[in-house]
């Protein structure tokens, strides 16, 4: 379905070829920036000792999309997709492995591979402690149409990522907190085509991005979106290669909508170089 029929699917906007497949364990590096949410949740992070991702307490298939509603709370079991969503390509059709209806929490959960489209949020949702060893198409895709809708995502992790790993589709806020990231596109990404464009608000605190990577947060300055950075940490980024913010023209038409500039302005791109650390 392409971006001029539905509201909910990005055209791709941000082409390239998807990087080489690395089913081994990569550690995240030092974990400080993830180690508040152990405080806050009770949820399992790694140690900076450990340097590990979350090791799955079991692990399963799933052929058709599992719909969420309420809170479920996984353990930390891995799922996976086979069948029609045995795929980890960048198919814009794809379903979802996870999608939560309005207000649902989906927590302590490995998305494993092939993921299909990882996690689709309908609403307002949660997202605790859940990590992606191998993102498919997206590794979560927020589609609510309410500027109201708040979609927060507390701790966890993505890695192999080739274009978006959070795709901001719908409209209201989207809070990311205590997340770690590696080999990836980008971040987040406010949709740049899709056919109902929103004003769309970001904030993103306590990231921890390991290179490879293209950019932090990408947002439509024409459509009034804003992100605001707080105590990100690149790791491996000697080149600065890794842009924090940058700023796109979206559309409405399905167009691959220009840059329009990355520069940190104190509005739609909001922070300062003391809000970023490489080492």
């Amino acid at each position: 379905m392409s971006p001029l029929t539905s509201p909910h699917r990005q055209g791709r906007q941000d082409t390239g070829r998807r990087h080489a497949r690395r089913r081994a364990a990569v550690g995240l590096g030092s974990a400080t920036a993830l180690t508040t949410v152990a405080m806050m949740t009770g949820a399992f992070v790694p140690s900076a000792a450990a340097a590990t991702w979350p090791t799955p307490t079991s692990s399963h298939g799933t052929g058709s999309t599992i719909s969420v509603s309420g809170t479920k709370d996984y353990g930390m079991a891995r799922y996976y997709g086979t069948g029609d969503l045995g795929t980890d390509g960048q198919s814009e059709d794809q379903g979802p492995i996870f999608d939560l209806a309005p207000g649902a929490t989906l927590k302590n959960v490995v998305i494993g591979s092939p993921a299909a489209d990882g996690v689709h949020c309908e609403g307002s949702c949660t997202l605790q402690n859940v990590w992606w060893e191998d993102v498919g198409e997206d590794a979560a895709t927020f589609r609510g149409s309410s500027s109201s809708n708040v979609y927060t995502v507390i701790g966890g992790g993505a890695r192999h990522a080739s274009d978006k790993v959070l795709q901001f589709n719908g409209a209201g806020k989207l809070v990311v907190s205590n997340f770690a990231v590696q080999d990836f596109g980008k971040l987040v990404r406010s949709c740049g085509n899709c056919s109902t464009q929103y004003k769309r608000t970001i904030e993103l605190n306590g990231i921890e991005a390991t290179y490879k990577g293209s950019a932090i947060a990408g947002i439509n300055t024409n459509y009034g979106d804003t992100v605001s950075l707080r105590n990100i940490t690149i790791i491996g980024d000697s080149s600065h290669k890794i842009v924090p913010c940058q700023k796109y023209i979206g559309n409405n038409t399905g167009a691959e909508p220009p840059k329009n500039g990355s520069d940190p302005d104190g509005h739609y791109c909001n922070y300062t170089s003391s809000d970023i650390t490489y080492r």
